[in-house]
């Protein structure tokens, strides 16, 4: 296995929400770590703007969303469509479609990110599965709507 396929794997375990910031500042003197990180759902921010840094190993969703999903046999099985951030912190699933041709008859399953493994290969990005197409689209359907209401 490649370094970059191990240490993709346990990014996409542990990725969280605020790693996807692109500038790198340290925290300003006295300002203490909360302990409470991730977005809030609510109508204004009550917090303090922070910056985090990005460390070589994170993983950006844009890198994610829109990439294949393939089984151990290196069969196409879906296509990474969004991911599910839990409390604005954590990455708690990831909503793969399945099935269907040219966006006909496609659906949706959510796959636990721990289940799952990614790999860069030049330049290629790839999520891993150890799975089958019957068996994804005999998995429980998501109801999903790319659009943003």
């Amino acid at each position: 296995m490649s370094k970059h396929f191990i240490l993709g794997a346990l990014v996409l375990t542990c990725v969280s929400f605020p790693a996807l910031a692109q500038t790198a500042t340290a925290p300003a003197a006295g300002m203490g770590a909360s302990s409470d990180m991730g977005m809030k759902m609510a109508d204004t921010a009550t917090v303090k703007l922070k910056y985090v840094t990005v460390k070589p190993a994170d993983v950006m969703s844009s890198k994610l969303v829109g990439t294949t999903v393939y089984n151990n046999k290196n069969e196409n099985v879906g296509e990474v469509e969004d991911l599910v951030i839990e409390n604005g912190k954590t990455v708690t699933g990831v909503v793969v479609s399945v099935g269907g041709f040219l966006g006909m008859g496609e659906s949706y399953v959510v796959l636990d990110p721990s289940t799952l493994a990614i790999s860069d290969k030049d330049g290629k990005w790839m999520v891993h599965a150890d799975t089958d197409k019957d068996t994804l689209k005999n998995a429980p359907k998501f109801t999903y709507s790319k659009k943003k209401s």
